[in-house]
């Protein structure tokens, strides 16, 4: 089963991949877990995405696919894959079409964490004191969010139409959104 999780930043999707991961026996493909990964090796790569997350912006498409190609074309992990924050662009959910398509896949099921902006700033405030992440304080919180809200519109738009896709409200408790996709999953 290949899932698909998005939602805003500090939506849940990382607690919510994790079940998944553990539930399913799954591998869950965290593009924020790659990029951050390429920021520890302090590659050339990790200090674009530095300069970029710190100005509230996205990540290139095209360094956000290479990323993803190679994971998806593993064939040990064929139809396990958890997206956690892949598509954020119309871009990449297109790419994501063609790499699964051209490897015999297909996603199962989208969900979408929609959670305001107030319930994010306040989940990021208490993750940055408990993660202390790097990437979590209020002003760039604020930027990613509209950042996000404003470029997933298009890929909300491509998925709403797909019958798999479903909204979850994300404000809920972790355990009640997590009943959510488990009666999804059971469908």
């Amino acid at each position: 089963m290949n899932i698909i999780l998005f939602g805003p930043p500090g939506a849940g999707k990382g607690t919510q991949s994790k079940y998944l991961v553990n539930k399913l026996k799954a591998f869950q493909i965290s593009t924020g877990d790659l990029l951050r990964e390429e920021i520890k090796k302090n590659s050339d790569i990790g200090k674009d995405i530095t300069d970029d997350m710190k100005n509230g912006k996205f990540i290139s498409d095209d360094i956000v696919n290479k990323l993803i190609e190679n994971i998806i074309l593993d064939p040990k992990k064929k139809n396990k894959f958890i997206f956690d924050g892949y598509p954020r662009s119309l871009s990449q959910a297109k790419n994501l079409e063609v790499l699964l398509k051209n490897s015999n896949q297909s996603i199962d099921l989208i969900l979408f964490l929609n959670v305001d902006k107030e319930t994010i700033i306040k989940r990021v405030e208490k993750r940055k004191i408990l993660e202390n992440r790097s990437d979590d304080d209020s002003d760039t919180i604020v930027k990613r969010y509209e950042k996000y809200m404003k470029t997933t519109q298009p890929v909300l738009n491509f998925y709403s139409k797909n019958p798999n896709f479903k909204e979850i409200d994300g404000g809920l408790e972790i355990e009640e959104i997590t009943r959510k996709i488990d009666a999804f999953i059971n469908a």
